[in-house]
């Protein structure tokens, strides 16, 4: 991964970590979810860039190698758009594909909905559009023993992290993840107590990648992580017509959890969803965890190619 080049911009009083590689005209913006980071993409922005496209990874504000903001628990989901804005108007960039996993699915379908004419499409993994304003995939019917609720919570996820070192936190959420059912703790129990230490990692993870994940969030910790996207859920944001004008690919792993959450499945293989993304494509990968891009990086990979070049 030596030719990925490394940068820091300045975006909005922060200095914002980019990651890019390839020289051509067409761009696509990848945005990572958690427990992840610009790493994350480090397979599809190499195939992309072969590809003849030009590929830029961010860290989010607070995340990984990107400064901090000086208020954390101020964060919002509205600061990654417009950090998004600023970042392609510093780089000269007219118009760009997005690409969102998991929580960055979110600025980029709100990215698309305020800013159309900047966004030639939009790829998701593992997480469809929902409408914006509060998320009922995050609340209805899942008790409160869910991570979610439990990260909600203002010091829970802290003291429940700050028993282990970062790279056993890491570790313990990508083992959790990687799963196919939800990771709900009983009432003694923490989320990450939920993991065997005994467990092993997912066989394509290795120990060198949890060593680069563990680096990054050592420099960042996780303050603004647990603020956004887990205390930021309930955010709303004001359009009055949320329907996508630009083309879209949903690509979900047959065994992602988060097909699990009350409806979500129903959702995503209903007519309802295209109301919203009219122009949707929907690829499943029935072994495909929550993590697709990186136990599958091949497949996804040529997914990901075949949409530029079919919208380009």
């Amino acid at each position: 991964m030596e030719e990925i080049q490394h940068n820091h911009l300045d975006i909005r009083g922060l200095k914002l970590h980019v990651a890019e590689i390839g020289k051509g005209p067409i761009v696509a913006v990848f945005l990572h979810g958690f427990p992840e980071i610009w790493y994350s993409w480090r397979y599809q922005m190499i195939a992309v860039a072969n590809a003849g496209f030009r590929a830029i990874a961010l860290d989010f504000r607070g995340y990984g190698l990107s400064q901090q903001p000086p208020e954390p628990e101020k964060a919002s989901f509205m600061d990654l758009v417009l950090d998004l804005l600023a970042i392609l108007d510093s780089l000269a960039i007219p118009k760009a594909f997005l690409i969102g996993k998991d929580f960055g699915v979110r600025p980029a379908y709100q990215f698309a909905l305020l800013h159309p004419e900047r966004v030639s499409g939009v790829i998701t993994l593992g997480v469809p559009f929902v409408p914006p304003g509060p998320n009922s995939f995050h609340r209805r019917g899942l008790p409160e023993g869910f991570y979610v609720m439990r990260w909600q919570e203002p010091g829970r996820a802290e003291a429940d992290f700050g028993r282990f070192d970062i790279k056993t936190v890491v570790r313990k959420i990508y083992i959790l993840f990687s799963g196919s059912e939800l990771q709900i703790a009983g009432k003694d129990q923490e989320i990450m107590d939920l993991v065997d230490p005994s467990t092993p990692l997912p066989h394509w993870f290795t120990e060198e990648d949890l060593t680069a994940y563990a680096a990054l969030f050592e420099k960042s910790g996780f303050r603004l992580p647990l603020q956004v996207p887990y205390r930021s859920t309930m955010e709303t944001l004001s359009v009055t017509d949320p329907k996508v004008q630009v083309p879209a690919l949903l690509v979900m792993g047959g065994k992602d959890y988060i097909l699990k959450f009350p409806g979500m499945e129903d959702y995503v293989k209903s007519t309802k969803l295209k109301e919203y993304v009219p122009d949707l494509e929907i690829t499943f990968l029935p072994e495909g965890t929550h993590f697709v891009q990186e136990q599958f990086p091949d497949q996804v990979n040529q997914l990901i190619i075949d949409f530029l070049n079919k919208h380009t």
